[in-house]
């Protein structure tokens, strides 16, 4: 008669060496794990913004109290979505079109757009409202201008070095500014070309734009005095 073993289960597993069983390579899928949903996240902003970046940390103040620094700010291509209100197929719409037709972008009337400033895409680039637009030659001052964005120097189209406009383009100011953009070459820019504008911001998410700060941000021009630090 054969012996018959009181074990009636399979094979024993061998004891692990290891005092917390074997982890295997969990560390390292856990971080490219990590990278990938990063990835993952940023292409699918990507695919529906248009731009790269299509999230932006704010660094000034010149555009609160409706953009504030540590912001973090959602970019679109200017032409997606466009309402009926845009100026000439730019996909932007200024404040004096949008005041007619009660469109508000970040509580006021008109769109906040990233911009580079003279078209120099290697500058820091800039976040402010698009005020108004002017035609090439146009005496702004006369025709648009508002005497409180301007300074008691520059009263006149002869005092403003970008009046008549050079060419076709938005005149800019950010909500927390006193000067329009556009009053000299020591100033942001000149007026600003649809093929300068990068994008258009439609939300924000507040304080998230502080853990991106310095890295890769772009800054709204505190004023104009300090527009020489904003695009060196």
């Amino acid at each position: 008669m054969s012996e018959r073993s009181e074990d009636n289960g399979g094979p024993r597993p061998e004891p692990s060496s290891s005092p917390n069983g074997p982890r295997g390579g969990s560390f390292l899928d856990d971080f490219l794990g990590s990278i990938f949903a990063v990835l993952g996240i940023g292409l699918l902003l990507f695919a529906i913004s248009g731009v790269w970046p299509p999230m932006v940390a704010i660094e000034s103040g010149s555009m609160e109290p409706n953009i504030e620094i540590g912001d973090l700010v959602f970019v679109m291509e200017e032409h997606r979505f466009a309402g009926d209100e845009q100026i000439r197929d730019t996909g932007v719409v200024p404040v004096y079109q949008a005041q007619d037709e009660g469109y508000t972008k970040f509580n006021w009337p008109g769109d906040v757009i990233v911009y580079a400033p003279n078209g120099n895409r290697d500058a820091t680039p800039v976040i402010h409202r698009a005020v108004f637009w002017v035609n090439q030659s146009e005496n702004w001052y006369q025709t648009k201008a508002q005497a409180k964005f301007l300074p008691q120097d520059k009263r006149s189209c002869d005092a403003l070095e970008y009046c008549p406009a050079p060419h076709s383009g938005f005149i800019t100011l950010g909500d927390n500014n006193e000067r329009y953009d556009q009053l000299d070459s020591g100033g942001v820019s000149a007026p600003v070309k649809p093929e300068w504008v990068i994008g258009t911001a439609e939300f924000r998410m507040p304080i998230i734009g502080q853990l991106r700060l310095g890295v890769g941000s772009i800054s709204p021009v505190p004023s104009v005095e300090a527009a020489e630090l904003a695009v060196s």
